[in-house]
C-alpha cells in the first residue's frame, strides 16, 4: 500500500501562481506514471499532467503553456507548478501514482482561483 500526501493548494488570484506537491510513502523509482488530475463537482475527473517513465510529460492542452510538472525521485515527490492561473482552474487536484501495476490516489488538495 502507498499513501500519497498532497499539499500546496489554496486561494490564488487570477494570474497568480501556486505550486502543488505530492509525496509518496514509498520510493517512486519504479513508478510507471505519476502526476495530477483535477475534479470539479458534476464533471468527470480530468488529467492535468503526468510523467510516464521513459516518456515526455503528458500535459493537458488547456494548461500546457501555464503548468509544469516535475519529479524528484530521491524525495518521492512530484510537483505541479501552476502559473497564470485562471478561475476555470478551480478544482480539487488529485495526485495519482501507478506503481507495481497498482493505481493509487491522494485525498486531493483544493485550488481556488478567484479575485
Amino acid at each position: 500500500q502507498v499513501q500519497l500526501v498532497e499539499s500546496g493548494g489554496g486561494l490564488a488570484q487570477p494570474g497568480g501562481s501556486l505550486r502543488l506537491s505530492c509525496t509518496a510513502s514509498r520510493s517512486i523509482f519504479r513508478a510507471n506514471r505519476m502526476g495530477w488530475y483535477r475534479q470539479v463537482p458534476g464533471k468527470e475527473r480530468e488529467l492535468v499532467a503526468t510523467i510516464t517513465s521513459g516518456r515526455d510529460p503528458n500535459v493537458a492542452q488547456s494548461v500546457r503553456d501555464r503548468f509544469t510538472i516535475s519529479k524528484d525521485t530521491a524525495k518521492s515527490t512530484v510537483y505541479l507548478q501552476m502559473d497564470s492561473l485562471k478561475p476555470e482552474d478551480t478544482a480539487l487536484y488529485l495526485c495519482f501514482l501507478r506503481l507495481d501495476n497498482q493505481n493509487y490516489w491522494g485525498q486531493g488538495t483544493r485550488v481556488t482561483v478567484s479575485s
